[in-house]
């Protein structure tokens, strides 16, 4: 399964892509912020994982972005992000969020997101 991993730190992307590989999952793509990461996502994609704060495109914008796409409305987003207001999670799941981590995290953390996300990411 193909993961785009969307943070605009590259040492953020990278502790998110060990984290992945060490839970088995090894097909991954990064953008840096949402607007690489729109022109990057294809139909391979099965799985995104974002950062909120970033310059040119935030997370919500991008998850709003990607939901318009034919391809992006069923994909699963995840956010990882240092928000954690609860007013910060409604705003990010009417943006499309699929479901949120706040940072610091564990990959156990980040394995039990994802395999809760599972299903919708196969269908």
């Amino acid at each position: 399964m193909k993961f785009l991993v969307v943070d605009d730190s590259a040492t953020m992307r990278r502790i998110v892509i060990n984290s992945l590989q060490r839970i088995g999952f090894h097909d991954t793509v990064e953008a840096g912020d949402g607007l690489e990461a729109l022109a990057r996502f294809d139909s391979s994609v099965r799985f995104v994982i974002t950062d909120w704060n970033m310059p040119n495109m935030s997370g919500t914008e991008f998850t709003k972005a990607l939901r318009l796409r034919a391809d992006g409305r069923r994909v699963p987003v995840l956010m990882v992000t240092t928000r954690s207001a609860k007013e910060d999670i409604l705003i990010a799941m009417a943006a499309g969020v699929s479901n949120f981590i706040v940072k610091p995290f564990t990959p156990q953390v980040l394995k039990e997101k994802i395999d809760a996300l599972l299903p919708a990411a196969a269908a």
